[in-house]
């Protein structure tokens, strides 16, 4: 299937489309629509490209085979805590955790964790929805550059356009991916 022919259909209408017939290419296109904001969950927490993509794959696995069992009613939320408790579980397996996590441990307040948590949600989900708002060039090198980790050469030759036009593309779309943040903030700020 297509992903660009099923780009009008809802998550929600994907999810009830696979619950009716149990097609996991409906699935397949609903996890492609997430799989870079996926990946960089799992960058923010592994610190390890090759373990991200591997946890990626890892997580679609376990989506697909936990959505066939019982029915999820918030899909991007469920999709999140499957990704970050995959994430932890690979720390509890080699029995460290991250610093970053020791030390939210151990200097904050419970409230003050599921509120840091929540704020990041909240600001990887405005992300995602500013990268898909970017055009497809300023897309393209952006999730090369910053996702991918790939230099501005390799972002140049992967896509074909200059070395200038893979910096302007990327310095514009860092740009509008903020200015579309920092007005989601005000918005939230009001509420």
């Amino acid at each position: 299937m297509n992903e660009d022919r099923y780009q009008h259909i809802s998550e929600q209408e994907l999810l009830n489309r696979f619950y009716i017939d149990h097609n996991k290419e409906w699935l397949g296109i609903l996890l492609q629509r997430y799989t870079l904001l996926l990946l960089g969950v799992c960058m923010k927490y592994l610190k390890n490209e090759e373990a991200a993509r591997d946890a990626v794959q890892q997580i679609f696995l376990k989506v697909i085979s936990e959505l066939g069992k019982y029915k999820v009613d918030y899909f991007k939320s469920w999709l999140f805590m499957i990704a970050k408790n995959h994430c932890l579980m690979q720390f509890r397996d080699k029995n460290r955790l991250p610093m970053e996590l020791n030390e939210q441990v151990l200097l904050q307040p419970e409230n003050d964790k599921i509120n840091e948590i929540k704020e990041k949600e909240k600001l990887l989900d405005w992300m995602h929805e500013g990268l898909q708002n970017l055009g497809p060039e300023q897309k393209q090198c952006v999730t090369l550059f910053y996702l991918e980790k790939k230099s501005y050469q390799q972002v140049a030759q992967e896509t074909g356009y200059s070395l200038l036009q893979v910096k302007s593309f990327i310095q514009n779309g860092k740009r509008n991916l903020k200015m579309m943040i920092e007005r989601k903030l005000g918005q939230n700020e009001k509420q």
